[in-house]
């Protein structure tokens, strides 16, 4: 069968667009992901029951710390934990294995890093991280190659602003950290989160034993949980946003 010319145009296009692949969907107002970095015990005894009572999703950044040595299992999460984590359908990314900042590493360095806890997870028979959180919030260009050649999607860092998944790159979103003095500068960005943003926010221990410096104090932790649930926030995994990134 002959089609038209202009029949055939048709399906060329389409047929172009369909290699592309799908546009990015549209950011939902109020989207906030929450992110826990450092391994810290707390998340396992307290954060994570939390979190599924409200129903919440949530990216545990692991690691395994030098000072205080990550073997000091008042502060830290056993690895039996993190698989646990997992096993409850939280996402567990990667923080490098031992907390070591990328712009003070090689490609090779970081590489190894990345390889090393991408072991301690297969170990576990958690899925290989895909999500990534920079140390310090300590950027480096040379890490970027790094990042997707080892297949990481998305990564995120500091800076106390929303995420424009249209104009931010991917392997560097910024994030909020909560603190125990900084209540209305979280309430403030929450509100943040609509025409085409999304929040991000960074918690430490909750409190934190092994670096009391960023500690969330418990109450205040929960009184933000309270004000996403009440305030109808859908709350997700760093992993869920790779829906709204272009190219992603």
């Amino acid at each position: 069968m002959n089609l038209p010319t202009h029949l055939l145009l048709l399906l060329s296009l389409l047929a172009g667009a369909e290699r592309v692949g799908a546009r990015p969907r549209p950011v939902p107002d109020r989207l906030v992901v929450l992110t826990f970095d450092d391994a810290a015990l707390t998340h396992a005894t307290y954060v994570a029951p939390l979190l599924k009572k409200y129903g919440f999703g949530a990216t545990f950044f692991v690691c395994e710390f030098r000072e205080p040595p990550f073997s000091d299992k008042t502060k830290y999460m056993s690895w039996a934990q993190i698989r646990d984590l997992g096993r409850q359908e939280f996402e567990v990314g990667s923080h490098t294995l031992t907390h070591r900042h990328v712009n003070k590493m090689t490609e090779r360095e970081l590489t190894a890093e990345l390889d090393s806890l991408e072991s301690r997870c297969r170990a576990q028979h958690l899925p290989r991280p895909r999500t990534f959180a920079y140390p310090g919030y300590d950027t480096a260009p040379s890490a970027l190659p790094v990042l997707r050649h080892q297949g990481y999607r998305l990564a995120r860092t500091g800076g106390d602003r929303p995420y424009d998944p249209a104009h931010d790159n991917p392997l560097l979103i910024p994030s909020y950290t909560t603190l125990a003095t900084n209540r209305q500068q979280i309430l403030d960005a929450l509100a943040l989160a609509k025409d085409e943003r999304l929040v991000v926010l960074t918690i430490h221990g909750v409190p934190d034993l092994a670096h009391d410096w960023v500690t969330t104090p418990p109450a205040l932790f929960e009184e933000y949980l309270q004000y996403l649930y009440d305030h109808h926030y859908r709350v997700v995994a760093l992993r869920d946003i790779a829906r709204y990134v272009p190219d992603s």
